[in-house]
């Protein structure tokens, strides 16, 4: 069986076709500048990189141009080995709190939330009806990021503001990376060998957050009512005095999308260095001594501790320690940078096992309090899984 993964941005089109007999990945790829000029395609298969330049006036074009060179470059032989396509979803605000198979109600509540995340939702929409006229009698599936947070409590999730702002307009924490979190979550009692634990799971990349989660459930996560809360990012500020933003419009003589496009795409990594949003870039400024990098690196492992802290005192100790993503898994002076400072609640690593990149291993020390693993998240296989559970229980 042969399931297809879309994640469909504004201009953009990633997939990953899976073999579901294996749990494999057969192919890849990433359709980049569509509906823009000099749009053009690459696609991994078979150890292989294949680029073409070909006009993508819109996603419909997108997936017929995906779908067609499936076949020509004899990936698939026809489109009938397809069985089901599952789309990520940013929003399903606490209206979702599984994935589902995509109707036409559903299509409607992505417009309803697309209010929640305007540069996602829509772009979302886009990718599902441009699949759904190219293959009209396939099941499709929705897998929602913000779906594993909804286990939180209240406590967790709303916020210390008039209380109509929920009920009025949804005012709430939501969390995103909810499909990562949810990947490792079901890997935690495959490597640390039992089904009751409690961890905190770390997807750091350029976009980051963290979770709480105890026996696979979410306690409470970073993120908030937007990507734009929690840690400190490559380019995002994470959490800041909300009073700031009047003060920098007045100032600047900005208007407030204005200086929330400055939270979201001058911040972070990026507006303390004033260097680079890339942590290699960062990273390699700390080694040649540059202060501002090494201001933005110290202040990034500051704001993962102080959340890794109070998610501790959370769930009243950790069992595990996970980190993941990009950064997470590929970046052993974080991970030893982070854990140096937890020491004090008896966390140690081993840094000959942290010497790894994009490895499953558990790089705790012996004396640790608690088990720290790297495990590579696979938030596409994620979403074949459950379109698969789902289209089989139809």
């Amino acid at each position: 069986m042969k399931i297809i993964s879309i994640n469909a941005g504004s201009s953009s089109l990633k997939f990953s076709l899976f073999d579901m007999d294996t749990n494999t990945c057969i192919a890849s790829g990433y359709f980049e500048r569509v509906t823009l000029e000099g749009s053009f395609y690459t696609i991994k298969y078979n150890g292989e990189k294949i680029r073409e330049e070909v006009d993508m006036p819109n996603h419909t074009v997108a997936v017929e141009v995906l779908l067609d060179r499936l076949i020509k470059i004899g990936i698939i032989a026809s489109l009938d080995e397809i069985d089901g396509v599952g789309h990520r979803l940013v929003h399903g605000g606490d209206q979702y709190n599984t994935s589902v198979i995509i109707t036409d109600e559903v299509i409607q509540d992505l417009r309803k939330y697309s209010v929640l995340a305007p540069l996602h939702n829509p772009a979302n929409i886009l990718g599902i009806e441009a699949v759904r006229k190219a293959l009209p009698d396939i099941p499709m599936v929705g897998v929602f990021d913000t779906a594993f947070h909804q286990t939180m409590d209240k406590v967790q999730y709303l916020y210390p503001v008039p209380y109509d702002w929920y009920q009025k307009y949804g005012v709430r924490k939501y969390g995103f990376h909810g499909t990562s979190h949810c990947y490792i979550s079901k890997q935690i009692p495959r490597v640390y060998g039992k089904e009751e634990y409690r961890a905190i799971i770390c997807h750091l990349g350029s976009g980051g957050s963290l979770s709480a989660v105890r026996n696979g459930k979410c306690v409470d996560t970073t993120m908030g009512f937007t990507p734009l809360a929690g840690i400190m990012m490559g380019t995002r500020s994470g959490d800041i005095d909300p009073s700031i933003i009047p003060f920098i419009m007045e100032k600047e003589d900005k208007k407030v999308e204005e200086v929330i496009d400055d939270l979201n795409k001058k911040s972070g990594f990026l507006g303390v260095s004033q260097k680079a949003s890339d942590f290699r870039d960062i990273y390699a400024g700390v080694v040649d001594h540059d202060e501002m990098c090494k201001l933005a690196f110290d202040k990034y492992v500051q704001t993962v501790v102080h959340y890794i802290a109070s998610y501790y005192v959370e769930l009243g100790g950790i069992d595990v320690l996970v980190f993941t993503a990009g950064l997470g898994e590929n970046s052993s002076e974080v991970r030893e940078a982070i854990v140096a400072k937890l020491e004090c609640l008896g966390i140690y690593l081993d840094v000959e096992k942290n010497q790894v990149r994009g490895e499953e291993v558990n790089i705790s020390a012996d004396h640790s309090s608690c088990q720290i693993f790297v495990i590579p998240t696979n938030e596409e296989l994620m979403i074949a899984q459950d379109t698969l559970s789902l289209i089989d229980n139809r």
